[in-house]
């Protein structure tokens, strides 16, 4: 694999992510959560920063660019939002190409959660940062965007190849496994669940997942086949999304 991968846990249920390009030897985070924490871990690895790619303007993704900036020198890359919170050396958009080395992430515009959402996919290796569009059985809140928009996301991210590995911003997979049971009584979901639980009682990640595990037991994904089920048979794909996302709004569970 040309890529390399460091995740580690920051903030409460954040995951930072530092990748290295294995021929070059450059290195860049993925989102800011915790410069402290970030900081730390380039120097345990002894990687040089090269860049920054935000996925979106949240001070938990985007909070730690300057401090990190000042102390490694890395342009910091990002959707025009960023500049909400924070300086960007280089703005993208749907259909830029970042290089890293010879790793080169594609942007997808995956709006939603905020509006100039996006995500970096590596199709070399499979591998995809989708901040917090996509959830392990999740997906995020939409705090900017309208059902229409996040359900054209989600569906970008679903045609990625089933292979894909999708690394998610959050660790909120137990509770997003406790409402997917509520909404979904598929039999691939209650195993999926039953490994979920007993990974987070032992403290280990859920995260990264995989594109084809997501698109068999993500209730956000399956809202079209869970639609009978909410009284929307015949109701429009994001009709049917958006009902679930408003069920996990509410749900208590």
């Amino acid at each position: 694999m040309a890529l390399d991968v460091h995740q580690f846990p920051c903030l409460s249920d954040n995951y930072g992510f530092l990748v290295r390009n294995a021929a070059s030897g450059l290195a860049a985070c993925i989102d800011t959560p915790d410069a402290g924490a970030i900081l730390g871990e380039l120097d345990k690895l002894g990687w040089k920063l090269a860049l920054i790619l935000n996925t979106h303007w949240h001070p938990d993704h985007a909070g730690g660019n300057a401090e990190i900036q000042a102390a490694t020198g890395a342009q910091i890359v990002g959707p025009a939002e960023v500049r909400r919170i924070a300086p960007l050396d280089r703005e993208v958009a749907d259909g830029d190409t970042v290089e890293l080395g010879d790793t080169r992430f594609a942007v997808f515009e995956v709006g939603g959660h905020t509006l100039g959402h996006i995500a970096y996919y590596d199709a070399a290796d499979d591998i995809a940062f989708v901040g917090d569009t996509l959830f392990t059985l999740g997906c995020g809140r939409m705090f900017e965007g309208k059902p229409d928009q996040m359900w054209a996301s989600l569906q970008r991210l679903a045609a990625l190849p089933d292979r894909t590995q999708v690394y998610c911003a959050h660790e909120y997979t137990a509770a997003n496994a406790r409402f997917a049971l509520s909404v979904d009584g598929d039999p691939g979901l209650k195993a999926r669940a039953e490994q979920i639980f007993a990974a987070r009682e032992r403290g280990e990640p859920t995260v990264p997942t995989t594109i084809g595990l997501e698109k068999a037991t993500n209730p956000f994904l399956r809202a079209p086949l869970l639609a009978p089920g909410l009284g929307l048979s015949g109701a429009p794909d994001h009709e049917a999304f958006a009902a679930v996302r408003a069920a996990k709004d509410n749900f208590k569970g």
